[in-house]
């Protein structure tokens, strides 16, 4: 396959790629835009680049909204409520069907690797088996992470470490964990010492849904990072949400930037679930409830936004389209200025890649060829217009392919 007059990001010329045997074989920079060839894909100046990741989301739970009964307070509690209703239905038939959907959605998106939570506090461990055995049958289409994710806690859930323990036996990627739902601060202290002493055991990596609350008392996360200062691997663990850094008072935040950069840890943030779950306590002025994710970025740490939920208890939209949490994440975060365009796309590409420690992302000469096309010349007139993908590319095989939007008609107007 080659490919020729496409875009880079952060490049102003044209390229020709050319793919062989399923990577990268060579990058060429264009003096001026060529005629393509019939056997040529031409990107007519459209960008490509590396496939979006998808860093943070409930596969298990995804297309169950309102079943059997819709969340409608709309709080994180609620729908943790609404999903122990839904779980005892669950079997392997239906978690294929609905995740099956999800990811043909999430394809047609851009989006090839996937980190996805999986409830641990069912004794069944349904979800997960399932999980861990479809990653393994669609890893030539998509990379799929399994997070261990004790919904219901851990210590404060009925054979809550031997779930997790069980869970990391059958093939999960990840540790995950919730200390700031566990029935107690000491608990969830006990909870985070359990869940880095296990994926030691076992060489995993950590995700944490860490303070998605909005209580500025939830300080779990100087906990998480000082565990992963202490034994030397921040860079393997995660916090997600942190939604309670949005309350903190701003001189603790000082002081905790200093432990936080000092671990080196990784953040996900999923602005539209959290501006949809918090700030559900407030009267007005309510809070947008979203991590400091402009600050932790100029403090350069690696920041990731997340979807976190499609049609679910906790969040009945979502269309897998990160773009769209990309947009909205941007918004919320007050990041619209120039220097937050031209590098917008890191924070559902490379810095996701990051975070789910992948190999050989991007592209690269003799990196796999995996990328996507996507209407637009660079990062800011994608977001702008919020581009189309036009191709998915897999080890060099197209797994999607959508023709661009097309105006027929449209009235003049005078000037």
């Amino acid at each position: 396959m080659k490919i020729v007059n496409a875009r880079l990001r952060k490049q102003s010329d044209l390229f020709t790629v050319e793919i062989k045997e399923g990577v990268f074989n060579s990058i060429k920079k264009q003096a001026d835009s060529i005629s393509a060839l019939p056997t040529d894909m031409n990107a007519n100046g459209n960008l490509l680049c590396a496939p979006f990741v998808e860093p943070h989301i409930h596969l298990d739970a995804a297309l169950t909204a309102g079943e059997p009964e819709w969340n409608r307070s709309g709080t994180l509690f609620e729908g943790i409520e609404r999903w122990s209703q839904r779980k005892p239905m669950l079997n392997e038939a239906d978690i294929r069907a609905r995740v099956t959907k999800t990811l043909e959605l999430l394809i047609e998106q851009g989006v090839q690797h996937i980190r996805t939570h999986v409830d641990t506090t069912d004794p069944s461990l349904v979800a997960l088996k399932t999980l861990c055995a479809m990653r393994d049958e669609l890893k030539d289409t998509l990379d799929i992470q399994v997070v261990a994710f004790p919904q219901e806690g851990i210590p404060s859930f009925p054979n809550g470490e031997k779930l997790m323990e069980e869970a990391m036996e059958i093939g999960a990627d990840v540790v995950g964990g919730i200390p700031h739902f566990e029935y107690t601060r000491e608990l969830g202290e006990q909870s985070v010492k359990f869940l880095v002493k296990l994926a030691l055991k076992y060489d995993r990596l950590i995700d944490v849904h860490c303070d998605e609350i909005d209580d500025p008392n939830s300080r779990f996360l100087e906990f998480l990072a000082y565990e992963a200062l202490k034994h030397n691997i921040g860079n393997r663990v995660t916090a997600s949400h942190t939604t309670a850094m949005h309350s903190y008072d701003n001189a603790y935040c000082s002081k905790l930037f200093r432990l936080l950069k000092h671990s080196g840890i990784n953040f996900i943030s999923c602005p539209t679930e959290s501006i949809h779950l918090q700030g559900r306590f407030d009267t007005y002025p309510k809070r947008r409830g979203v991590t400091r994710v402009k600050e932790l970025n100029e403090a350069g740490l690696n920041v990731s936004f997340a979807q976190d939920s499609i049609f679910d208890p906790w969040y009945s939209l979502g269309n897998g389209k990160l773009l769209r949490t990309l947009d909205s994440g941007l918004h919320i975060c007050q990041m619209m200025g120039y220097d937050d365009f031209i590098s917008a796309l890191d924070f559902i590409s490379d810095n996701s890649a990051k975070t789910l420690k992948l190999q050989n992302y991007g592209i690269k000469v003799g990196n796999p060829a995996n990328a996507i096309l996507l209407s637009g010349f660079d990062d800011y007139s994608v977001l702008r217009n919020q581009g189309d993908v036009l191709l998915n590319i897999r080890k060099g095989n197209i797994i999607m392919e959508k023709q661009p939007a097309k105006l027929l008609s449209k009235v003049s107007l005078p000037i």
